[in-house]
């Protein structure tokens, strides 16, 4: 008798999603320096022919806010963001990096994304390391 065959959790989200018929999910990468830039591409991959789900980070911790005024809250606070990102990447079918930049957070979601096997595009194909 054979034994059964074994479906990840990831498998079984891609499973999902095609028999969901969702359109390809992207997620935005980079430096939140670049966030004016993530909006545009967000704007664009949600046009484009087929239109894509776009997730993207979803604040600028670089500015002042009462949230992270703190500084043991603000650690706290991008230790959480950056665990939402990472889950971000793990539901998207593909990776956009936008800008011109690449710092060791988006260095580290780079490799994290190619560990999961997934596509990586870049807005800047200079900056992209394989290249």
């Amino acid at each position: 008798m054979s034994s059964p065959q074994v479906i990840n959790p990831a498998e079984k989200l891609a499973e999902a999603k095609e028999q969901l018929s969702f359109p390809r999910i992207v997620v935005i990468c980079g430096s939140t320096r670049f966030m004016a830039e993530m909006a545009e591409a967000e704007f664009r991959e949600t046009t484009a022919r087929p239109a894509k789900i776009v997730v993207k980070p979803g604040c600028d911790m670089k500015g002042s806010h009462e949230l992270w005024s703190d500084p043991v809250e603000a650690k706290a606070l991008k230790v959480r963001l950056d665990e939402l990102h990472r889950a971000k990447i793990l539901l998207a079918d593909e990776v956009l990096i936008v800008g011109d930049y690449i710092g060791d957070s988006t260095r580290a979601e780079i490799e994290y994304a190619k560990s999961l096997g997934k596509p990586i595009r870049y807005t800047h194909p200079e900056v992209d390391p394989d290249a």
